[in-house]
């Protein structure tokens, strides 16, 4: 594909599909959500790894329209494209669709975003920007470290498959995959981004997410879904209820 990243993809025909993973994971997250494209969507989908994450190369510095750059360049030319995007894969979805980008997004529903940021937040962030990426002796140790990063733990095992495309082996040593470079890519300034959105934008959150609240959302000024029981990564734990929201209004 075009841009380097590493882009797994199904399906036939339109509209196109981009599922955009958050910060931290990769494209395999929407492992779950295979089986069931198959039955529920009817055109051709696609699920890149962002710059910086899993097999993609990474940025020399992470800004919200950097990312999305990169990622218009694996858009082929012509149809309409429905993104869904988690939690910073969200974000990029808001930004491809301010129009600034050769890319025609009909829809654009972000799922699990943080909309409010505190200094502490930053700070932390920026620390973690910081850090030279840890190296560990074995797969399962760099296994729990990718999980937690990435908000998995306790989703999938350490010895899924999904798990290998965030890790890197190196004489016998392992790290993720991860640049820690994209933890400093900032927070977002949502309502900028929803009121210069070109397509309709939906946002939803799991009932139980820490990262933000029903009244952060209602805030925004677009329609918000609450899904029942789930959490921050909601698409992981239940992709038959989060995959819903495809479903026209």
């Amino acid at each position: 594909m075009e841009a380097g990243l590493r882009v797994q993809e199904g399906g036939s025909g339109e509209p196109l599909l981009m599922l955009l993973h958050g910060l931290g994971a990769t494209g395999d997250v929407w492992g779950g959500w295979r089986p069931l494209l198959a039955r529920r969507w009817p055109g051709r989908w696609i699920a890149p790894d962002l710059p910086g994450h899993g097999g993609s190369p990474p940025l020399t510095a992470y800004t919200f329209d950097g990312l999305a750059a990169a990622v218009a360049g694996i858009v082929p030319p012509g149809g309409q494209v429905v993104v869904l995007g988690h939690s910073l894969g969200g974000v990029v979805g808001l930004e491809l669709a301010s129009g600034r980008f050769p890319v025609p997004v009909r829809a654009v529903i972000g799922l699990g975003i943080k909309v409010v940021w505190t200094g502490e937040d930053l700070d932390r962030a920026q620390a973690m920007a910081r850090r030279p990426p840890a190296w560990f002796a074995s797969r399962d140790e760099a296994a729990a470290r990718y999980l937690r990063v990435s908000g998995l733990a306790g989703l999938l095992p350490v010895d899924d498959p999904a798990v290998d495309a965030g890790l890197r082996e190196q004489d016998g040593r392992w790290r993720l995959a991860l640049d820690p470079g994209t933890f400093a890519v900032g927070a977002p300034d949502m309502a900028q981004l929803v009121a210069r959105s070109r397509a309709p934008v939906t946002l939803a959150r799991g009932e139980h997410d820490p990262m933000n609240t029903d009244e952060q959302l209602a805030r925004l000024g677009v329609p918000a879904v609450t899904l029942p029981g789930l959490a921050h990564n909601a698409h992981v734990e239940s992709p038959e209820l989060s995959i819903a929201l495809l479903d026209p209004p």
